[in-house]
């Protein structure tokens, strides 16, 4: 079941996407900053507080976009009886933490 680069069967609203696209795109800009601080050869802790912003903004998305599997993808097979998915699920969750 695990292959790579399925295809969701509930697609994403266009809101959902628009916001996920804002928020990578901050995240984007926050590295750029990091590689600036880096290039200006700034403070440690200050590089560091920035790296760990970014982060824990990618961190955020995974989660809404875990939430979103959970809800949609999740539910969908268990209803057509693929039990394994919730192995699959599980695996998912650990890779985030």
């Amino acid at each position: 079941m695990s292959e790579c680069c399925q295809v969701k069967h509930t697609p994403r609203s266009e809101e959902t996407v628009r916001q996920l696209k804002n928020c990578l795109n901050r995240v984007q800009g926050q590295l750029t900053g990091i590689g600036r601080m880096l290039d200006e050869n700034r403070y440690c802790k200050d590089i560091l507080i920035q790296i760990a912003a970014a982060e824990s903004a990618l961190q955020s998305i995974g989660y809404r976009v875990l939430q979103e599997h959970m809800e949609t993808c999740v539910v969908e097979q268990i209803q057509n009886g693929n039990e394994q998915i919730v192995e699959e699920a599980m695996d998912l969750i650990r890779k985030l933490k």
